[in-house]
């Protein structure tokens, strides 16, 4: 009887052994992707980016150069004016001088900042003044229409600017000084079927900045903007 008892108590022990619930399995995280961005650098779109580099550094340096040597043009010419006192009247210089003036005082009208070349244009009026003082009344005038020349410069950079580039308008590596040849329409655009902005007088000084076909882009001495045909116009 005991043995019966024995092997009852030791087939009930398994048995709930057996039955013990197994425990849950630990939730594994699931894993995350990562994708990285991965930059592919081109050589030869590098080299072409520093010969540019290097190209620009070049053309800032002679654009220095070049700068100096019209400094230093400038002054010889002024030396050599004032031992030619009759090249030009006073009454023509103190002319140029106040109409150097007033561009100037233009190209500083309803800007926040003055334009880089209201500098140099400051520079030369100074300088003609200079010059007048001295009685050299050439050197003054010839200062004086160089002032104007870089106001004219600027006052086409402007127009572009403010209006855009034509289809199909190149700009003159400089702006340069042309002459009418006969009295003729400037217009508000290059073509004849653009209002016309003024009459320019045979003879009248202009300055060039860029053309599309047979137009080109002017502004005179007084500040006036538009395009001229190319039949009237020659360099001086």
């Amino acid at each position: 009887m005991a043995r019966s008892w024995f092997a009852f108590l030791a087939f009930a022990a398994v048995t709930i052994a057996c039955a013990k619930p197994k425990a849950a399995p630990v939730p594994v995280p699931s894993a995350k992707v990562v994708h990285d961005t991965v930059t592919v650098r081109d050589p030869e779109l590098d080299k072409r980016v520093s010969r540019l580099e290097l190209q620009l550094l070049a053309r800032d340096a002679q654009i220095e150069d070049l700068q100096a040597r019209l400094e230093d043009t400038r002054a010889e010419v002024v030396r050599a004016m004032a031992k030619l006192q009759t090249v030009a009247s006073r009454a023509q210089a103190a002319s140029a001088m106040a109409e150097a003036e007033v561009s100037l005082q233009t190209m500083k009208t309803g800007v926040s900042a003055d334009p880089p070349e209201a500098a140099q244009v400051t520079r030369l009026v100074r300088q003609s003044a200079t010059e007048f003082d001295k009685a050299n009344y050439g050197g003054a005038l010839y200062l004086a229409n160089q002032a104007k020349m870089v106001s004219s410069g600027y006052r086409g950079r402007l127009g572009v600017s403010r209006e855009g580039a034509r289809p199909g308008e190149t700009p003159f590596a400089v702006p340069i000084k042309l002459k009418t040849t006969s009295r003729g329409n400037v217009r508000e655009g290059p073509g004849t079927n653009f209002t016309v902005s003024f009459t320019a007088e045979a003879g009248t000084s202009i300055t060039g900045f860029s053309y599309a076909d047979e137009w080109v882009r002017i502004a005179d001495d007084a500040a006036r903007t538009g395009w001229i045909h190319q039949s009237l116009i020659a360099r001086p």
